[in-house]
């Protein structure tokens, strides 16, 4: 019965029309918001972008991204707003703020957060959003910075059906596949758990390919094993740590323009908290966040996460 109440509490009255949207606020244009604010541009979105640094902004006009001064501004007149953002505190700020996005944004506008924030961050924004007259999704990504350039990433959505139904152009403009996981928050409990396993693939086929290369394996003959053995996972095909097995991975251009270890880092701790708010036991997770944790502590935060490799293969005998 109380669900029921809660449901009828957050109606959203839809002042849109029927019209397709077209018109899109675009909220943090670094290495990921970037390329996606510029995909939404080649499908022929009207993008209007905001971030605090000045050359984000300039890069995003040559991509045909008109700026903003302000949230406030960005998000004047606009159908749907994204948002790709640092932090919990950025994003409920940036939402929640007397300049923000709930404020500001049209009645009947759709918001599309793509942060990955903790769980309760969403759960937040989405009432206010609702008693405002918005509909507000969670949407985290994941891809990197490659499927954010490559309009490759998936979409985890967390929010009403209604409006995850909304934001599919969108989505499909950035990326290639779209979940719809549950109510508000869900996208990020969705992406949490797969960066932890993420986080603890990597770090297994780290270890495991400096151990087989330092019996004096092949490192070509091994990752061909792997790749064709029960081994086989995204961190060995795709993402693997040794440089020069495959040309696209970071680990092939010094371990840049991946995914930061510093990031790893927070969305490790982000995945552990909410493990501990059910008493789940998370002792690979733990782990993985210790080392990754190492070699930040080094001075190589800015790394692409999978020089946890490096790490290893320097450890003194």
């Amino acid at each position: 019965m109380a669900a029921r109440t809660v449901s009828r509490c957050f109606t959203i009255t839809r002042n849109y029309s029927s019209k397709p949207d077209k018109h899109i606020a675009f909220l943090g244009l670094g290495n990921m918001g970037g390329f996606m604010a510029a995909n939404l541009v080649k499908k022929g979105f009207n993008v209007r972008g905001y971030d605090p640094s000045k050359e984000a902004l300039t890069a995003a006009a040559k991509d045909g991204v008109s700026s903003a001064s302000s949230i406030a501004a960005a998000v004047d007149g606009v159908d749907v707003v994204v948002s790709i953002l640092p932090s919990n505190k950025v994003v409920l700020d940036a939402y929640l703020g007397d300049d923000g996005v709930v404020k500001h944004a049209p009645k009947g506008s759709l918001l599309i957060d793509s942060s990955t924030v903790d769980p309760n961050v969403p759960k937040q924004i989405f009432p206010v959003a609702s008693e405002s007259g918005v509909a507000f999704i969670d949407a985290p990504v994941s891809g990197g910075v490659m499927g954010a350039q490559n309009a490759t990433l998936a979409f985890m959505v967390g929010g009403r059906k209604e409006d995850f139904d909304r934001s599919v152009p969108m989505l499909e403009a950035m990326g290639a596949k779209q979940y719809h996981c549950g109510a508000s928050g869900a996208g990020q409990v969705a992406k949490l758990s797969n960066n932890m396993l993420m986080g603890i693939t990597g770090m297994a086929t780290a270890e495991c390919m400096n151990m087989g290369i330092k019996m004096g394996l092949d490192p070509k003959v091994l990752l061909d094993v792997l790749n064709n053995s029960s081994a086989r996972s995204w961190s060995t095909e795709v993402y693997c740590p040794v440089p020069g097995l495959v040309p696209t991975a970071p680990s092939s251009r010094d371990y840049e323009n991946g995914f930061k270890n510093e990031l790893m880092v927070k969305d490790l701790e982000l995945a552990s908290c909410m493990a501990l708010g059910i008493r789940t036991p998370i002792p690979l997770g733990a782990v993985a966040t210790q080392l990754y944790r190492i070699v930040q502590s080094r001075g190589y935060g800015q790394k692409d996460f999978s020089f946890i490799y490096q790490l290893l293969k320097n450890e003194k005998k």
